[in-house]
């Protein structure tokens, strides 16, 4: 069960973030705002204390405050973004970190890995990490090394077409999985309860499980059928401003 949730505030300067789809146009401002609002409201009725960060105006992207750090049960780890105009949004969030971490159980991927926390899929005390061009071979090193010093494990799963291995990948506990794309047959995840998600919806395969209900992104009638045939509650979320920079669910907060 989650009790914590760290989310920052989307900043004007999104509209100039990273996207590989430039064709969805640019981030309409005060409508991510609302859905910010909105994806804040959704998470607080799952029963989570939500910690909310100020906007930063110096990194268009750091409302996608899941890459900057990833959280275990053991202990917080700040990544080394490997996107550069990404890479100091590391710093800005330490101090929010510290809030619930000391500072023996804070660990750092230190250069030249580079890792992003998108690429980071948790099965319980498993850590499944995506080789990506945002994720290197030295990252994951380090990154499983931690792991294990905490009494955790981890391994690396190779991406060929997606940003981050949660783009087409997410985990809803109780051995259920959503797959998509490339992720539909690879033998890493081939012991779980694997949910097939159509291929015009591969979007919505990164869906949060929180607490035992699960926020979908709206718009997507497969996906929110085939997780409310799971047995999940469901709450929507409308991601669409997000969705311009390669954004989704997960990436907009770090649960734990």
């Amino acid at each position: 069960m989650f009790q914590n949730v760290i989310v920052r505030r989307p900043c004007r300067a999104m509209v100039e973030g990273i996207t590989s789809n430039p064709q969805l146009g640019k981030p309409d401002y005060e409508k991510a705002l609302q859905q910010h609002d909105t994806y804040i409201e959704a998470l607080k009725k799952c029963g989570v204390n939500v910690t909310v960060l100020p906007a930063d105006e110096r990194y268009p992207d750091s409302c996608f405050v899941e890459d900057p750090a990833v959280i275990t049960r053991k202990c917080a780890i700040i990544t080394n973004p490997g996107a550069e105009s990404r890479n100091g949004e590391k710093d800005e969030i330490i101090g929010a970190i510290r809030e619930f971490f000391p500072e023996d159980k804070i660990e750092y991927i230190k250069a030249p890995g580079t890792l992003e926390g998108g690429d980071v899929m948790m099965v319980g005390d498993h850590f499944y990490v995506g080789r990506s061009a945002r994720t290197n071979e030295e990252g994951i090193r380090q990154f499983i090394e931690i792991l294990n010093k905490h009494g955790l494990t981890g391994s690396e799963v190779p991406l060929s077409e997606v940003l981050h291995l949660k783009t087409g990948v997410n985990y809803l506990e109780n051995n259920n999985m959503l797959v998509s794309g490339e992720f539909v047959e690879k033998p890493d995840f081939a012991k779980y309860n694997r949910i097939e998600i159509p291929e015009e919806e591969a979007y919505a395969a990164n869906c949060i499980w929180v607490n035992g209900t699960v926020i979908v992104p709206m718009g997507f009638p497969a996906v929110e059928a085939a997780v409310r045939n799971a047995g999940y509650p469901v709450i929507l979320v409308d991601t669409s401003e997000y969705r311009k920079l390669d954004g989704g669910l997960s990436c907009l907060s770090l649960r734990f």
